[in-house]
């Protein structure tokens, strides 16, 4: 029985994936935000919980990467094209084509986690960035529009604002970037000073600056992930 417990964990993510894209089709991005929140905490739970109970299989394998490229691939894609499509208010024909690019995250989030599935280099790290952190940046957009100050909102529904942070997502997520994996395997600083850094700096900002500090402590787990590959 307890084989199939964190399969059925990560059949919540996917479950909580399918129910985010029903929220993207009724245009209410922030229940939808929260669902990818909900299926991060999922994609979490069934890894930790594989590694506890031994409970692991080729089917998990690759089932995680089928729920995470509906709730980290499609799901931040539609939520995109849907950001790009509420900018700008009237748009020239050319420009009513640009949302569709915000489904350049769903076809990079696929390339990322195919990669992932036969890259025998990212057992106890990543390489490029993972397609939840990627998810959880777009999903962050919504909620910083309906809960954070007013002048953001300006500069996130800009159409080329949009585009920009779509290609430089995309490239993260393919890139030969060693990124490290919040994974403890102890709890002593020598061997985990970089993730306790991380863990407290991401909660001081949460503190200060609620949803906007999102977009900021996914720039901060790249910058750190950079600064330990080159004291490493």
């Amino acid at each position: 029985m307890k084989k199939h417990i964190p399969n059925f964990i990560t059949c919540l993510n996917l479950f909580s994936g399918c129910v985010a894209l029903y929220f993207i089709f009724q245009n209410e991005l922030v229940y939808a935000a929260y669902l990818v929140g909900l299926a991060a905490v999922f994609d979490f739970l069934d890894g930790m919980l594989a590694r506890v109970l031994g409970a692991y299989s080729e089917i998990g394998k690759q089932l995680d990467s089928l729920a995470d490229v509906i709730s980290f691939g499609v799901v931040p894609g539609a939520m995109m094209f849907m950001l790009m499509n509420r900018a700008e208010g009237d748009m020239t024909s050319e420009q009513a084509l640009l949302p569709f690019a915000g489904f350049i995250i769903t076809v990079f989030s696929a390339l990322r986690l195919a990669k992932f599935n036969i890259d025998t280099r990212q057992t106890t790290s990543f390489i490029g960035l993972p397609t939840p952190a990627c998810a959880i940046f777009v999903s962050s957009l919504p909620l910083i529009l309906a809960f954070s100050q007013p002048f953001l909102t300006d500069i996130i529904l800009n159409q080329l604002v949009l585009l920009a942070v779509t290609l430089i997502l995309s490239l993260l997520l393919v890139a030969e970037l060693p990124l490290f994996a919040l994974k403890f395997t102890n709890l002593t600083w020598a061997d985990n000073s970089v993730r306790f850094i991380f863990v407290g700096l991401s909660v001081i900002l949460l503190a200060l600056l609620n949803f906007a500090a999102i977009p900021l402590i996914i720039v901060l787990y790249i910058v750190l992930s950079i600064f330990k590959k080159q004291t490493a």
